[in-house]
Parts: C-alpha cells; structure tokens; sequence
C-alpha cells in the first residue's frame, strides 16, 4: 500500500522537470561608458587627438592682412588711382591692359601691342607707371595706325583718302556720326533705316526692336470687337438719313 501512495520517480530515460527560473544572467552587451577625454568640457578631440577649442574660449582673430596689391598701392606713395589718357579717366588700380580698354576704340589686342611696342608690363597696374611711361604709352596709342597692320585698325583705307588711321575717343565717334549721315544724306538703304530707327544689319523687326506707337499684334478678339463697333455705327448712320 505505501509503495502504491509514492508518487513514481522518473525513469532514467524521461524528462526531468523544468528547473527553476534564475534570476536573468547580465547581458555580455554592457552599456558603454563615455570613453574618458573624448569629449571634455570647454573642447573636443580631433582626430590626432589634439584638442579643439570650443566656441567660447577660441581666440579672436587678427585683422585681415593686406593683399598683394594693397602693400603695394601702400608701398608707394606716387601711386595715381585716377589716370587721364587721351580725354578718358582710366582707373589705375587695374593692369595696364585692362585699364586702356577703357578707352573707345582700344580693345585688348591693341592694348597688348602698344604696351610691348614700350616694353611695359601689361599685367602691371596702370598707377604704379611713372608720368613718363604714361605719356609715352599715350603717344604710342596715337601713332598705332603707323605701326600696326592695315587689319587691326579701325579706319583702314578711308574712302576719301585712302589712308589707314586708328581712331580714338571723340575722333572716333565723330567718324561714325559723319558716316551715318553721309549714308542718310545719298538715301542708301542702310541710311533710311539710320533715320526711322530700325534695325540695320538684317535683324528681324517681328518681335524685336519695334520702334514707334504701333500696339504690336492686335488679338483676334480686338478685331472683332473693332468690326462690331464700327458696323454699329454705320447702321445707325444710314437710320438717321
């Protein structure tokens, strides 16, 4: 009878019973501490590990250093900010090549020829030039039609005279106003459009260049209301005869 109450012990082959839950094992994973001097107050690590200052506590600047061009301009107390050649005020912060074409009828080409024909360095700004450079550079700029080709020249072989010149400032414009009068005085095609103001060199006129009160293209709807107003008025015309 006692055998019979005794609860059976498991065989050698089953299953042993679930154990008890124990307590959850720390995680291998742990939280990771801050690494120490990575990041420290008032300033961070780069790279090589050099400290970087923060915000706050970097030094102020200094004031800006001067360029190259400014320490010269300061260097030298003959320096001329303003330089008059041929009637024209030029700038004289600028290289001499730059400068010249400021003057009308000088591009960069004849510029560079008149600089080299007095050995002057065409990159070099115009006011550090002494006053004789200067003058010699404007006396070179109004003998460039004895100098240069007929081909770079803007008055090559002139139709009164033959000849080849390099016109400059007020010689120049006053060159275009006698040629465009001139071709407005024989009534040459190219005259008649000087005068009323048109395009000269084959451009179109449709949608560019309009001169005078014309409105452009009428719309559609302009026209008809136009036809309308006037077939009105012409009713009310033959009414009241």
């Amino acid at each position: 009878m006692g055998d019979a109450l005794r609860p059976a012990e498991p065989s050698q082959g089953g299953t042993t019973p679930p154990k008890p839950k124990d307590e959850e094992k720390p995680s291998s994973k742990t939280n990771a501490e801050p690494a120490s001097g990575a990041e420290e107050k008032g300033g961070k690590k780069g790279k090589g590990g050099e400290k970087k200052p923060s915000g706050k506590g970097a030094p102020a600047k200094g004031p800006a250093s001067l360029s190259g061009k400014e320490k010269l301009i300061a260097s030298n107390p003959d320096f001329r900010y303003i330089v008059r050649m041929a009637n024209t005020d030029l700038d004289g912060k600028r290289a001499v090549v730059l400068a010249l074409t400021g003057i009308p009828g000088v591009g960069l080409r004849v510029a560079e020829a008149a600089a080299n024909f007095i050995d002057v360095d065409p990159t070099q700004m115009l006011g550090v030039l002494p006053e004789a450079k200067t003058d010699a550079l404007e006396q070179m700029l109004l003998e460039l039609g004895e100098r240069l080709p007929y081909w770079m020249l803007n008055r090559p072989r002139d139709r009164t005279t033959g000849e080849s010149h390099h016109l400059l400032a007020s010689d120049l414009e006053t060159s275009v106003r006698d040629d465009v009068n001139l071709m407005k005085m024989i009534r040459s095609y190219r005259g008649i459009r000087h005068e009323r103001g048109q395009k000269v060199r084959g451009q179109r006129t449709r949608s560019n260049g309009r001169t005078g009160t014309a409105a452009g293209v009428v719309k559609k709807a302009a026209q008809e209301a136009a036809g309308a107003k006037k077939s009105a008025s012409e009713s009310k015309g033959k009414e009241a005869s």
